[in-house]
This record gives C-alpha cells, structure tokens and sequence, in this order.
C-alpha cells in the first residue's frame, strides 16, 4: 500500500483532449492495457524523454516525430515496452500509428506511440488493431481516472491530479496522470506521464515551462536508481479556455504546473515498490546546484541508507558516510551540519552531544522521513525525494516476469 497517498476519486476534463480505454490483451488479462488519447487540432504539444542510450522504440519514433507536425493521438500501452527490440521494434511501433492513422485520416507522424512493461519483447501488433475500432468510439474528455488505471504496472494505485487556477477573469484546468512505480530515476521525467491544459501556450514556451516543472518534480526522485529505457511526459496546451499565456501570465501558470509535477512525482515515490517510507532530501547552503543535487542523490540511492530506513534503524553513520562519497569537487566537512527530522546528529562537523538512540529511533519509525543536510557554504539548495528499500522490492522484481 502506498506511504500515505489517497487517490483521488474524480478529475476535471481538459476541453480539446478526449480519452478511453480498452482491455486489449497485449500481456495483461481481464484489464485495460491500452489507452487513447485525442488531441484537439491546433494544440501546442511538448514532451521530454528518456535519455538511456538504450531507448525504446516508441520513444525513438516520438522525438523523430514531434519535430515533424503537430500529434493528434497518443496510444499508450501496458505491459510490454517495445525496448530492445531493434529494427522489428521499431516497425511494429510504427504499424501500431499507421493503423491508427488510417481509421482516423491523420498522418503517420501525427500519431505518438507510448509503451511500458517488460524490456526486450517484441510487441504484438494485432491487439492493437482490433482494439481501436471500440477505442475511437469511447473517446470522452472525462475518461482521465481510467487511463491512469490502464497504463499501471506494478503500481498498486493511479497516480493523477486536477487544478484550477484563474488567469486574469478566465478559469483554466490542468490535468495529469503518472505511472511509475521501479526502475525510477528519471533523467528528464518519470516512467510515462500526461498532462494537459485548457490554456494557450505557444509551442516554445510550453517546452520550456516543461523543463522547468520537470527539474523540481520528476527529475527530483528516485526509487532504485535505475532510468528507465522508455520514460516520456508529454504537455499539452489545448487554447479551449479562451486565455492565452504570455509573459505576464508565466510566473503565476508556472507555479500550478510545478505543483501539480510534484504531486505525481511524490506519489511515486509513496506508492514505489514495496516502500514503506517516504523520505525527503534537503540539502541547503550549498555552493553550488550541482554539489547540492550530487550529495541529496547520493544518500538517497545509497542501498545501507534504504535498508536502515526500512528497518526503522538509527544508524546514521550510513548517512553521514554517503555524504562524503558524494561525487563533488569540495567539501568541508568542518561546516556541515545533519538533521534526521528535528533531531540534530552532528553540528559544524562533529556529533552533537545531545543526541539520544532514543531520539534517533523515534524519527526513523515514522512513515514520513526528512534527512536535511546544511553544508553551511552558500546559499544553493536541491531537494530529492526517495523511498526504502524493503523485503517486497526484491520479491515484485525477482518475481515480475513470472
């Protein structure tokens, strides 16, 4: 069960984008393992990928493609990732847009094609096809909570949020959905993940908001340290509310973006394969992003530091000792200071000596952990968010192709 996370029951529809579902069989039985997304024409989209030089052909076939025409669909399936699968990968991914394209009139490469599921299978093409007679004629802009359910893996619950924000006297919506749950250390965003506006956003401007929501969300967390061969998020930007965002409107458009990536972001870290903790990274006062990001991750991949959480174990000897592996150029380890939650483990460099076992003990038992880590040496900061590592992560990996 996730660490503290409650799905949501309900999520607002973004005119111009329609959505549905289909149990079309391509590894999973009894249960919806494809989904299709319309795009209203004239929509500005963006989308960020995976940079594992290993990238599956769907996400090959997306870059190549969004520099081509504006998409009209995304189809996203379940179970089977289409990564390091070759050139029969690849055309399979194709035949699955060209299929699509024909029953819709669009072209090709207006047709974008996601995958998640097991590496180095080829994908079957078939299901597809029979599937997208009944998937076009279910398209419904309120099918948003059943596409976050059909696109899961080993996720235990959807991972999706709703916002609204006014913008001048003009309500505008933003909606997204995520999947993640193992192999998450995104170098761009998470494992897949949509979410779409009503607002008017040009092109350029969209993909730079993106980059920037993705570096305090997506690019931010990390579950096992492993990235993904097919990680993608996608940003639309419809116009359908009527309000366009300019310069003046960025700032305040931003902000809802970054939150709503981070609540998708978090919720994959609560609900990460067999997590039992929900752990927060600070590092503050640094001299530099880089030193701050490079020291949060170190400690946060660090596999003594996820079984002492798991464990509820106070040895933060783990933690002091990942810092100072941490691949930086400087560190003065005489200026640092340590914190497990409100506990204070060492100040200026040396163990404080009010500390208590008992202290240490009472922070590490709770669902909800902070390591802040203050090297007193500038004023950068980053923060990461993790989970443990547990008896029943070992179990879901071993045990997933089963």
């Amino acid at each position: 069960m996730a660490v503290n996370y409650i799905p949501v029951s309900t999520l607002r529809p973004v005119a111009g984008v329609r959505l549905s579902t289909a149990a079309a069989g391509i590894r999973y039985k009894d249960r919806d393992d494809l989904l299709l997304v319309e795009i209203a024409e004239g929509s500005s989209v963006a989308g960020v990928f995976t940079q594992n030089r290993f990238c599956a052909a769907p996400v090959l076939l997306c870059r190549d493609f969004l520099k081509k025409q504006s998409p009209r669909f995304l189809v996203v399936n379940s179970g089977n990732a289409n990564a390091g699968t070759g050139e029969k990968g690849l055309t399979n991914a194709k035949a699955v847009c060209g299929s699509l394209a024909e029953l819709t009139g669009v072209s090709l490469e207006q047709v974008l094609p996601f995958s998640t599921g097991v590496i180095g299978e080829q994908l079957p093409v078939e299901p597809f096809t029979k599937a997208f007679t009944g998937a076009l004629r279910s398209l419904d802009e309120d099918n948003w909570l059943s596409a976050a359910k059909a696109i899961m893996t080993t996720d235990t619950m959807p991972k999706a949020i709703s916002s609204q924000l006014m913008i001048g006297d003009k309500q505008v919506t933003l909606t997204g959905i995520a999947k993640g749950a193992g192999m998450i250390e995104p170098n761009m965003a998470t494992m897949l993940a949509y979410v779409a506006t009503d607002a008017e956003i040009s092109q350029n401007l969209l993909q730079s908001m993106l980059k920037q929501a993705v570096d305090l969300s997506f690019n931010s967390i990390t579950v096992d340290g492993d990235t993904s061969t097919n990680d993608a998020l996608i940003l639309i930007a419809t116009g359908k509310a009527g309000i366009s965002i300019d310069e003046d409107q960025v700032a305040v458009f931003q902000q809802a973006l970054n939150e709503l990536c981070q609540h998708l972001a978090q919720s994959i870290i609560r609900d990460a394969e067999g997590a039992t903790k929900f752990v927060t990274l600070s590092v503050q006062s640094a001299p530099d992003l880089e030193t701050a990001q490079a020291i949060a991750f170190t400690v946060a991949r660090s596999p003594l530091v996820k079984t002492a959480l798991f464990a509820s174990d106070p040895n933060w000897g783990r933690i002091l000792a990942a810092i100072g592996r941490s691949p930086v150029k400087y560190l003065d380890i005489s200026k640092l200071s340590l914190w497990l939650g409100d506990t204070q483990l060492i100040g200026a460099g040396q163990p404080v000596a009010t500390y208590t076992e008992q202290a240490g003990q009472s922070e590490m038992e709770n669902e909800e952990i902070t390591i802040r880590i203050d090297l007193n040496d500038g004023d950068a900061k980053s923060t990461v968010w993790t989970s443990d590592l547990s008896h029943d992560y070992v179990t879901i990996n071993a045990e997933y192709r089963s």
